[in-house]
């Protein structure tokens, strides 16, 4: 079904930490991560050519304070070696054990695009760990969309520092032209580059895919591989599930949000009418509204930690 809208949390996200990204050695291998905040724990797994950047960029995007954000590498992701975790199981094991290494008993779980395979099997293999699951623009089961081209013809290349840093200085120059291929309505890429909020933060998803690009080759690679070859027993997640999806997704077909709201049970879905893979930024007050609402539902209840702070 589709879920009512909540209404606009006026609560800040969080800011990005000052230090640098840690590696925790956890029972399944190592695992980079970083923190931001305080309250309850809400893990946050990244998408395709990311890392605990783009993970804490999703925080920042559709979260508000009032919550320990907890942003990782995935395997095969900037400090996390591929070694770590290569399948949908193995990748949800190192994050159950990556909790018990930080000393977290229960936390919610967002997760973008690519992250959603280890976040699902997270929730079924470890129900007792995940308190809430947010689902933005991810899929459901086996991917039969084509890899674009523009990834074959770059994948090579981006392992040159040279290449990413030519590519970063067209990005950071002209965001517009750069973020065609993710915006294709000009009035609505128009809109969003010019949102204050929104804006910047599209604006730093754009670059960071350019920021040692060579070390996130290896876990998108993986990823591909995954997504087109393992299905998820999406009837087993227990956990409250809310849904974030664009009709117009072409990267993870709508039809990836149905089968997700009909195959978990009670789950909710937030269709975002003509919305791209990118809608948690073009649709940020939408999305956020929604996120927090839910979070605050489900996410401190379940923990037993009440009401977050600043709320």
């Amino acid at each position: 079904m589709t879920a009512p809208v909540a209404q606009r949390s006026e609560a800040l996200p969080p800011v990005a930490p000052a230090t640098a990204p840690t590696v925790v050695a956890t029972a399944r291998g190592p695992l980079e991560y970083v923190e931001s905040g305080e309250g309850p724990a809400v893990l946050c797994v990244h998408g395709a050519m990311g890392g605990h950047d783009q993970s804490l960029l999703l925080a920042r995007t559709i979260g508000e304070a009032g919550y320990r954000y907890v942003a990782v590498s995935r395997p095969g992701y900037l400090g996390t070696p591929l070694r770590s975790g290569r399948s949908a199981d193995d990748q949800a094991d190192l994050l159950a054990a990556a909790l018990d290494a930080l000393g977290i008993r229960r936390a919610a779980v967002m997760a973008v695009s690519g992250g959603g395979y280890s976040a699902i099997q997270l929730a079924v293999r470890h129900p007792d760990r995940c308190t809430a699951l947010v689902l933005a623009s991810t899929i459901a089961g086996i991917v039969d969309t084509p890899i674009p081209l523009s990834f074959h013809l770059t994948k090579r290349l981006m392992r040159w520092n040279w290449f990413a840093e030519k590519l970063r200085r067209k990005v950071v120059s002209d965001p517009a032209r750069a973020a065609e291929r993710s915006i294709r309505d000009p009035a609505l890429r128009a809109r969003t580059l010019a949102d204050p909020e929104a804006g910047p933060l599209f604006r730093e998803l754009l670059v960071s895919t350019l920021d040692r690009p060579g070390r996130r080759l290896a876990g998108t690679e993986n990823d591909i591989a995954v997504t087109r070859s393992t299905e998820y027993p999406l009837e087993r997640v227990a956990a409250p599930t809310l849904i974030v999806h664009g009709t117009a997704d072409s990267v993870a077909p709508y039809k990836h949000a149905r089968a997700l709201a009909f195959r978990i049970p009670g789950a909710e879905l937030l269709s975002i009418e003509d919305g791209e893979h990118v809608s948690i930024f073009t649709h940020r007050d939408l999305v956020r509204a929604r996120v927090s609402a839910f979070l605050r539902q489900h996410a401190s209840r379940a923990a037993g930690e009440g009401t977050p702070r600043g709320a």
